[in-house]
């Protein structure tokens, strides 16, 4: 009997990121999933152009204005409010009669207005006191007269922009710690006697000039918004990573003295493990809790920092795990063997090769920042008291158990929102893996 031939397997001529594509449309519920969360995104970020209390467009004492497009000038600098028109109730106008011609969001609520007359937590299919249907609350109000289904559409703003932005911080932190432990190890590293030494002196020294005596900046920083206090602290960051560089290469002099000069392995590894067991044994909540309690004033990029900064222990050890399998490949090897600088190599070869099980964890992390996020909403911790959350609106049912809309509404969304970011991911962890197609044939 003939020896049958190996057929061979035609060439695809797809990339990694194109077959991950293919596998991952021919998951119907991912596919669905990603479908939710790009709605859920499209809906935080146009929620002032579906729940708003001013009109897109309004025709008032003959005049033509735009209120709500008027309103983002406003708050650039680039418009200015007439003195009549600064606290009009266009609401009330419409009531009136006084406006001929308008056109209005879907929902004519902002999340913070209050309707006096229909306080004391308004059931959607109970009597409201409204003048006319356009002014419906259709998930009904809290006991403060706010519509909930305007909370919910801003809400979806606030959670999905505290996980996004804490996420990106602990993705930026953990690839690079990952990436540093998993690529050089304990054994590729070398550097010299007074540059180790410099080295730990001018990460000390970083520390104090870039953080430690811009304390009182970043302080203020902190109480004038979120955007001045992120750019306070990546100018600080970036003095620390200037004294450092400024220190190593002042050590370059000494390093002709033979004892001083002589090479040293870095334990870059056991560094950066042991510091991420010691970084990761802190309690989270417990953490923001404090801080918040120790703050005058809630604030929300400060939940966002402590969530990156506190949450990047887990990407760093996927990172370092494929760093330790890419570091052995075949082509990492030969573009070390051509003399490439080892940066160069991380960044061209071995990182883009290890960031695909990031991916993965980062959307199960994100998910798990919402649900932080909503129990510290829950609590009355780190949002300010004018920014209606998804977890607000569940501390509202706390004092009316009946009030049955605070409860499954919100509820409802946390579940939607966290399901689709979890059944997302593990579409994306199949769609990477290479065993999967293995598995199926």
């Amino acid at each position: 009997m003939a020896k049958q031939q190996p057929t061979a397997v035609p060439f695809s001529g797809e990339t990694v990121w194109q077959n991950a594509w293919k596998r991952f449309r021919q998951n119907r519920l991912a596919v669905f999933a990603s479908r939710i969360v790009l709605t859920l995104s499209i809906i935080a970020l146009f929620a002032d152009f579906i729940a708003y209390n001013k009109p897109f467009y309004a025709l008032y004492q003959g005049e033509t204005y735009y209120p709500l497009f008027n309103d983002y000038a406003s708050g650039l600098g680039l418009y200015r409010w007439d003195a009549d028109l600064i606290h009009v109730e266009w609401r009330e106008l419409e009531y009136r009669g006084e406006i001929t011609s308008s056109f209005w969001p879907p929902v004519r609520y902002s999340p913070s207005d209050l309707d006096y007359d229909n306080q004391r937590v308004t059931s959607p299919f109970g009597r409201q006191k409204v003048k006319h249907w356009k002014f419906w609350h259709y998930l009904g109000t809290d006991r403060s007269g706010r519509d909930v289904l305007s909370g919910l559409i801003h809400g979806a703003r606030i959670s999905l922009t505290i996980g996004l932005v804490a996420m990106s911080i602990a993705a930026l932190l953990g690839i690079f710690f990952g990436a540093l432990a998993g690529y050089f190890g304990d054994h590729r590293l070398q550097l010299s006697r007074i540059g180790i030494v410099f080295l730990f002196l001018g990460i000390f020294l970083g520390y104090f000039y870039g953080f430690q005596v811009r304390s009182y900046v970043l302080s203020n920083a902190l109480t004038d918004g979120g955007g001045m206090f992120i750019l306070q602290c990546l100018l600080s960051l970036a003095i620390m990573l200037g004294v450092i560089v400024l220190m190593v290469l002042l050590a370059k002099p000494f390093e002709l003295i033979p004892f001083l000069g002589k090479k040293r392995f870095l334990w870059i590894d056991i560094f950066i493990s042991r510091f991420m067991e010691i970084w990761s044994s802190v309690p989270l909540l417990l953490l923001i809790i404090t801080i918040s309690a120790l703050t005058e004033d809630k604030n929300i990029y400060l939940i966002m920092l402590l969530l990156g900064v506190f949450s990047w222990p887990g990407i760093a050890r996927f990172m370092r795990g494929e760093m330790l399998r890419v570091r052995s490949q075949s082509y990492v090897e030969a573009a070390r063997s051509l003399g490439l600088r080892e940066w160069r190599v991380i960044l061209r070869h071995a990182l883009p090769n290890s960031l695909a099980p990031v991916l993965v964890v980062l959307a199960f992390r994100v998910s798990s920042a919402i649900v932080i996020e909503a129990a510290l909403s829950f609590l009355g911790i780190g949002v300010p008291d004018n920014v209606m959350t998804w977890g607000k609106i569940l501390k509202e049912a706390s004092t009316d158990v009946s009030a049955w809309w605070l409860i499954v509404f919100p509820g409802f969304m946390i579940f939607l929102t966290v399901t689709s970011l979890n059944l997302m991911g593990e579409g994306l962890r199949d769609a990477l893996d290479p065993k999967t197609d293995l598995e199926g044939q």
